[in-house]
């Protein structure tokens, strides 16, 4: 029988991490904590979970940190993860048959949960999802210095295994982060995975401006196919480039792509976002797109929620929904809006409930 490890990184995680591993404790043998300079409780926690604990001194390069912590295992599989991930769906059982096939590595399901923004005086948190190897077999390790990625020859295979990740919800870490991609970026300076993730952490610090010199970089350079990054990229993209109401430049790429990203909701609700700011900012210029907005929110709803997109939940239901509903009101089309408003109201969707109670 195979045996499973948990390898994790920490550092002042007391918040999370008896969280995380008391829900993740029946699903590995062993647990292997390795500890970059924790001023807190988070390596007594750890030992009372019975973790076999290791320390590292921090040199900024996370994938150099994860190594020295897997090399801590002497388990046939494990599984990393970090502290602010907790285990919602899965069991060993899921795994058995994964496990005695050593070429392959498996895709954990990850729910991102952030702050969407602030509705009558409360957060409104929404979440999107995405996917990572993180079930590695002995002897797979990871590259990258930070956004770091297995670099094993195996394909990789989704789990039945879900977790819910509340990280982002914290905040702190953009400054960090991007001082370490930077850095990186001058050892491969035409990584379309280092420029897209450059790019990603300044639109999170609210700097569309350089966020959009580096998404440019990284859409010249990404790869058509095997860069599962790339949608995700186009579309953040786009949102940065509505920031800076560069509309020629954002309907530029959705006509480029929109044969490729034809099945992504959150392609077309980008799209329908982008032709309603084109329009109010220059009627004359772009009212060529106004029966394309209708047409962008009604494709998100017939694609519907697909996870497997890694997309931000809602944009192929009731988010799609609402925004249809308010282009309908403000075409004058009533019946319509209220239909629409009542679609995202029965899934809870706080903007829309209020706004039914107006009309």
């Amino acid at each position: 029988m195979k045996t499973l490890g948990l390898v994790m990184i920490v550092k002042n995680e007391e918040r999370c991490l008896a969280k995380c591993l008391d829900a993740v404790k029946d699903l590995v043998d062993k647990i292997y904590i390795t500890d970059t300079g924790s001023t807190d409780k988070t390596k007594e926690i750890a030992a009372s979970y019975g973790a076999i604990l290791s320390d590292y001194v921090w040199n900024q390069d996370f994938s150099a940190a994860r190594n020295f912590s897997l090399a801590q295992s002497d388990c046939d599989w494990n599984l990393v993860l970090d502290a602010d991930e907790y285990l919602v769906e899965g069991t060993r059982k899921d795994l058995a048959s994964f496990m005695e096939d050593i070429e392959h590595v498996g895709a954990i399901q990850r729910k991102d949960f952030y702050i969407e923004g602030v509705v009558e005086g409360k957060e409104q948190i929404s979440y999107m999802y995405t996917w990572a190897a993180r079930l590695l077999p002995k002897g797979v390790g990871f590259s990258g210095k930070v956004h770091e990625q297995e670099n094993s020859p195996f394909p990789a295979e989704s789990l039945p295994l879900l977790f819910e990740h509340d990280g982002y919800q914290q905040g702190g870490k953009e400054e960090r982060n991007l001082a370490i991609l930077l850095e990186e970026l001058k050892e491969t300076p035409k990584d379309p995975y280092v420029l897209f993730q450059i790019a990603r952490t300044l639109r999170g610090m609210k700097q569309y401006r350089e966020a959009c010199t580096y998404f440019a970089r990284f859409y010249k350079q990404v790869p058509l196919k095997n860069a599962a990054y790339r949608t995700g990229g186009i579309i953040q993209y786009l949102y940065s480039l509505m920031e800076l109401s560069d509309y020629d430049t954002a309907l530029n790429i959705v006509e480029t792509e929109q044969d490729h990203l034809e099945d992504y909701a959150d392609f077309h609700f980008a799209c329908g976002i982008l032709f309603m700011k084109a329009i109010q900012a220059d009627t004359k210029k772009y009212i060529a797109y106004l029966p394309f907005i209708e047409q962008a929110y009604l494709r998100c709803l017939e694609i519907g929620e697909v996870p497997l997109h890694q997309g931000t939940n809602g944009c192929g239901s009731f988010k799609a929904a609402h925004n249809l509903a308010t282009w309908y009101e403000v075409s004058g089309n009533l019946p319509k809006a209220k239909e629409y408003y009542q679609k995202a109201a029965d899934q809870g969707y706080l903007p829309a409930i209020n706004r039914l109670q107006i009309l």
